[in-house]
């Protein structure tokens, strides 16, 4: 019999409770390595586990509630100091999760923030966090020209005194990439979190954010996190007319469809979420001829979670996708010059040869 692999257990938890010893211990392991322990737990009825499950679910329900407290104190930092901002400032990914207190956000971990605003508002922003005391985290000249002319952030800040991460994006993808979107349409869609100054994107722009981050611009780290974090999304707002009538018109506006189609095909195939009638069909007319193997590369990552290796087909799966999100960030002339210069940064190349 296959041992189950810690995206089975995610897919159906109520597994977990009847497996044997060995493999609860190796999803245990799984789930830790993939910062998705604290999920696991809040999906699982705790009077079902034995004495040793319990105590590491409980030891990862406490450890969320502390990221739960420190996210929620970052945040009204945040908002005390770029309050003065004139362009809206959003939420996004785990910080958005945990203020609207979505059922995804239970067990979940996070420790940055990532905020999204008008790029004419970024140095205002940066100089208010500065004076606040957060600190630049890429000091390289080299490093402050790429983030800044050619990615849809700044270069992290870090918090001198509590050591947290703020992201500044002005875009959700960098706009070099062959997926361009419009940041201005995200922001006129933008909801106001209750009693407070913040926003977040909508429903509909939450989950393409989501599905451009984990299938356009990353390298698969995280992956498996990432993808649960689409399945609660789609879960989620599903329920509602409103999104579902929406949800494939906006992708195709933002040019997104491409992205999720890989959300919505693996949210069904891997985590057993019920695809709306027709959706699918519909977005894999919008996929290029090498989507079957994109798929089956991005299945093996999404699969591997093991922290004690993984097999020469997932390095190579890796490898590839992390060529793939380069291709897919710039063009080949700048890429070719990136790559030259961190690889001479990093003393790969040497003169005098």
């Amino acid at each position: 019999m296959t041992q189950p692999e810690l995206i089975d257990i995610i897919a159906t938890p109520e597994r977990l409770p009847s497996l044997r010893p060995a493999d609860q211990g190796r999803i245990i392991r799984q789930a830790r390595h993939a910062a998705l322990l604290g999920s696991l737990d809040a999906r699982i009825e705790t009077g079902s586990v034995n004495d040793e499950l319990a105590d590491h679910l409980l030891g990862a329900r406490i450890l969320a509630g502390f990221f739960d407290t420190q996210m929620k104190w970052e945040t009204r930092c945040l908002e005390r100091v770029l309050v003065s901002l004139e362009g809206p400032v959003l939420l996004l990914k785990g910080a958005a999760y945990k203020v609207l207190d979505l059922g995804l956000a239970r067990g979940r971990l996070a420790s940055d923030v990532d905020l999204l605003l008008p790029r004419d508002q970024l140095d205002a922003a940066e100089a208010l966090l500065i004076g606040a005391g957060w600190q630049p985290m890429k000091e390289d000249e080299y490093e402050q020209h790429y983030y800044r002319e050619w990615m849809h952030e700044l270069p992290p800040l870090r918090h001198g005194e509590r050591g947290t991460f703020v992201d500044l994006h002005h875009n959700i993808l960098p706009p070099t990439s062959r997926f361009m979107v419009d940041a201005g349409k995200l922001l006129q869609h933008a909801s106001p979190i209750p009693d407070s100054v913040l926003y977040t994107l909508s429903p509909v722009d939450t989950v393409l954010h989501r599905s451009a981050h984990l299938f356009v611009d990353g390298d698969m780290d995280n992956r498996l996190r990432e993808l649960v974090d689409l399945h609660g999304l789609l879960s989620l707002y599903s329920k509602e007319e409103d999104f579902r009538h929406s949800l494939l018109p906006r992708a195709s506006e933002l040019g997104l469809t491409t992205p999720l189609y890989y959300a919505i095909y693996f949210c069904h195939n891997l985590l057993l979420w019920e695809v709306p009638a027709g959706w699918l069909e519909k977005l894999e007319g919008t996929t290029g001829l090498g989507a079957a193997f994109t798929r089956v590369l991005m299945e093996s990552q999404l699969r591997s979670s093991d922290p004690s290796g993984c097999t020469w087909r997932q390095r190579i799966s890796g490898w590839l996708l992390f060529l793939r999100s380069h291709w897919l960030r710039m063009p080949p002339w700048m890429l070719a010059r990136h790559l030259f210069r961190q690889a001479w940064r990093r003393g790969g190349l040497k003169t005098g040869v």
